[in-house]
């Protein structure tokens, strides 16, 4: 195969194009985000079973750097990065996991967890973090002067930005809002090595001032209003698709901050389908909490208008953003794919994450978010029961270990921990531990 065209666009549809190895990342005539643009009349000269068959071939396997989740779909995702300067961490191919459980005691009988958190930093940021600091390693090798790659964030995209940029013995510079991240999302990026910024602000003044810092082009930006790191991050989609041989579910479930993985997976299905690997896209629900939730209220006026609001406290920290940098191509991809937006209050947050734990899940408060708004349209009947739902998870469990050990000490202001499960203590008495046993059972 001939090397694949690959290059900036205007999303706006503006008359604008540049090479992916410009650092840029608005379009000079209208501000709006670039996209990148592949050349689809070039893949289509593969046919769908021929894709289908190489990416089988690839999945998970060892040849480098194939054996990624990511760079095993490298024809649809960067080809621009050379094998050599790609940086990976066998990201991506994360288990598709059947909550037969979970499903049957709510009601639904096809409900799938896609488990991104199951990824090296815990997170799906890595999927588009690989293609990002790749690209980076590619244009310092073609003698592009980068110093450093600086991000925002709150938490994720900081430790997924610091992991790889140390991998590829890159400067990493994040901006953390003081307080609002967990300690081990604290502690990721400072174990990796990167100069970690704590200010005193929330995550929409991070932005603003790592929008302002990477100005300065030898500062590279790394957030998803970047969009090589939608590309990566498509890829959720591809594998969605695969493990279900080739299929698209009825559903997705995204939780929603600053909106990036929306019009991600967005990308990756409506990429499918344009190549005519699926025939149909599912729809697509977005689920923001109740205390950061712009895209929920410009839903309700039918994305007529759209404000910015400031985001208030909330256990699902990483969507806590009042002013999505994302926001309109989430809005194209709603209107595209007949989305819905739900939002989830922190007391449905809790009590889905602590509900579905007890199904033997273990889960993250965004998901959470996005397990309420499933909850709420399956009630609703605007999903039916015997749909094929998938739910995206987006980060470990084990990143919120303080909020989930405070949940079940009934420590979270204004929560009815409806699902509170604490040690029983007892003497070193064979006895008492079978009285015990047997209060236990009772309670089943």
């Amino acid at each position: 195969m001939e090397k694949l065209s690959v290059k900036f666009r205007c999303g706006e549809a503006c008359d604008v194009s540049f090479p992916v190895t410009e650092i840029v990342y608005n379009c000079p005539k209208c501000g709006g985000l670039l996209e990148v643009e592949h050349d689809l009349d070039a893949l289509r000269e593969t046919s769908p079973s021929d894709w289908k068959k190489l990416f089988s071939e690839r999945f998970m396997g060892t040849m480098w750097p194939y054996g990624s989740g990511v760079w095993g779909k490298k024809e649809w995702v960067m080809p621009e990065v050379s094998d050599q300067n790609v940086i990976s961490m066998f990201e991506g191919g994360t288990n598709l996991f059947w909550a037969s459980r979970f499903g049957k005691e709510i009601g639904c009988s096809d409900l799938w967890i896609k488990q991104c958190g199951l990824s090296h930093t815990g997170s799906f940021k890595d999927l588009g973090m690989t293609v990002l600091v790749s690209m980076v390693n590619e244009m310092k090798k073609r003698g592009i002067r980068i110093d450093a790659v600086a991000c925002a964030s709150t938490g994720d995209t900081s430790a997924a930005l610091a992991a790889y940029c140390a991998a590829a013995s890159i400067p990493a510079v994040v901006l953390l809002p003081r307080e609002k991240v967990s300690p081990a999302q604290l502690l990721q990026p400072l174990a990796n090595g990167a100069l970690v910024l704590s200010l005193d602000t929330d995550f929409d003044g991070c932005m603003a001032i790592v929008k302002e810092i990477t100005k300065e082009k030898t500062i590279y930006l790394a957030n998803s209003m970047n969009s090589l790191r939608i590309e990566g991050q498509k890829t959720v989609a591809f594998e969605i698709v695969q493990q279900f041989d080739w299929e698209a579910p009825d559903w997705v479930v995204i939780p929603g901050g600053n909106l990036g993985n929306v019009s991600a997976l967005g990308a990756g299905f409506s990429m499918m389908k344009d190549l005519g690997v699926i025939d149909r896209l599912p729809r697509i629900i977005c689920a923001q909490a109740a205390n950061a939730n712009p895209l929920y209220e410009s839903y309700l006026k039918n994305f007529n208008e759209f404000h910015p609001k400031h985001a208030l406290p909330t256990l699902a920290s990483a969507i806590q953003i009042g002013n999505p940098v994302s926001i309109y191509r989430a809005i194209r991809t709603l209107k595209k794919f007949n989305g819905i937006v739900e939002d989830a209050t922190e007391d449905e947050i809790a009590n889905a994450v602590a509900m579905s734990d007890r199904t033997g899940l273990f889960n993250c408060p965004h998901t959470g978010v996005a397990i309420t708004a499933f909850m709420k349209c399956l009630s609703k009947g605007i999903i039916k029961a015997d749909e094929r739902v998938v739910i995206i998870s987006t980060a470990s469990g084990l990143k919120f270990a303080e909020s989930k050990i405070r949940y079940h000490m009934g420590e979270l202001t204004g929560i009815n921990a409806r699902y509170a499960n604490l040690p029983v203590e007892t003497k070193a008495d064979a006895g008492e531990v079978m009285s015990a046993i047997e209060r236990f059972r009772g309670d089943i």
